[in-house]
């Protein structure tokens, strides 16, 4: 379940259009808090001059609750364990 603002969801993925990794870490993601239950939302890092010059070529960052849990690859796994 994706929710329309960052704000409100578990698990947060800045990426940026035309980006590959951010397409598979999203699906990655999508997938994931499918089985949980969790939310989760995409930001546009583009969107943000803020955020393209903090995250720049990083993208796909995602964020657990609040914090930094990944870059450029979602790992499944942990991804599961650090929602569980």
């Amino acid at each position: 379940m994706t929710v329309p603002h960052a704000d409100d969801a578990r698990v947060v993925v800045y990426s940026r259009e035309g980006c590959h990794l951010c397409e598979v870490a999203e699906q990655v993601v999508s997938q994931i808090v499918a089985e949980t239950g969790d939310s989760w939302a995409r930001v546009d890092i583009d969107a943000d001059p803020d955020l393209q010059q903090r995250f720049t070529d990083q993208v796909p960052v995602t964020f657990v609750d609040g914090r930094q849990h990944d870059f450029w690859r979602v790992d499944p796994a942990r991804l599961r364990s650090a929602l569980a």
